[in-house]
């Protein structure tokens, strides 16, 4: 991730925002790369903890705000024709279980970057969503930059690792849920 080092060793807390709000907007960007170097760098000397956290905060806040709006504006058109029925399934859904997808899904690669578009599609009040994304994103930043701090000097022998179990755990969940689904599916077609 030599890029990342680079725009935050240049542009500091400017970076970790842009960064960031990109990161969550479009799952192009090594989020939890980036917390975890700002932590390292925290924990270095090179960046203040405050700062760096407050713009990390920011970047998320902002990613998933704007993640939102598009659901919300440009993205529920297009979601509306090609889903049709199922928007209202994926509405219930998001009733039932939706919200709190928002607080912890910050957690899960993949996952963070279509909670609030979903969100924002199945016209969940502002309100609402930000209830659960904002605290969500308070507790995901200040996870992966502690782990980056206690971490220190050790992150370059560690990067991968951490990658690797990301796939893995996001996998794994995909899974799961497929699973679940089919299942409960499966079990509602089943006639008495």
């Amino acid at each position: 991730m030599n890029w990342v080092e680079q725009a935050i060793a240049h542009y500091g807390y400017a970076a970790i925002f842009l960064l960031l709000c990109a990161g969550i907007v479009g799952p192009l960007i090594p989020d939890e790369t980036i917390l975890v170097l700002a932590g390292v760098l925290i924990h270095k000397g090179t960046l203040s903890a405050l700062p760096a956290a407050a713009s990390a905060w920011a970047g998320s806040l902002c990613g998933i705000t704007v993640s939102y709006y598009l659901g919300r504006r440009g993205v529920v058109y297009a979601l509306r024709k090609l889903a049709g029925p199922h928007m209202e399934k994926a509405h219930d859904w998001f009733e039932r279980y939706g919200r709190w997808t928002l607080f912890f899904g910050y957690f899960l690669a993949g996952v963070r970057h279509f909670t609030a578009l979903i969100a924002g599609s199945t016209e969940l009040p502002f309100r609402e969503f930000a209830v659960f994304a904002y605290p969500g994103g308070v507790v995901w930043v200040a996870t992966f930059l502690l782990i980056g701090y206690f971490v220190g000097d050790q992150w370059p022998r560690l990067e991968h690792l951490v990658h690797g179990s990301a796939v893995a755990v996001t996998v794994a969940l995909a899974i799961g849920g497929l699973l679940w689904w089919w299942w409960k599916r499966r079990r509602t077609n089943v006639k008495p």
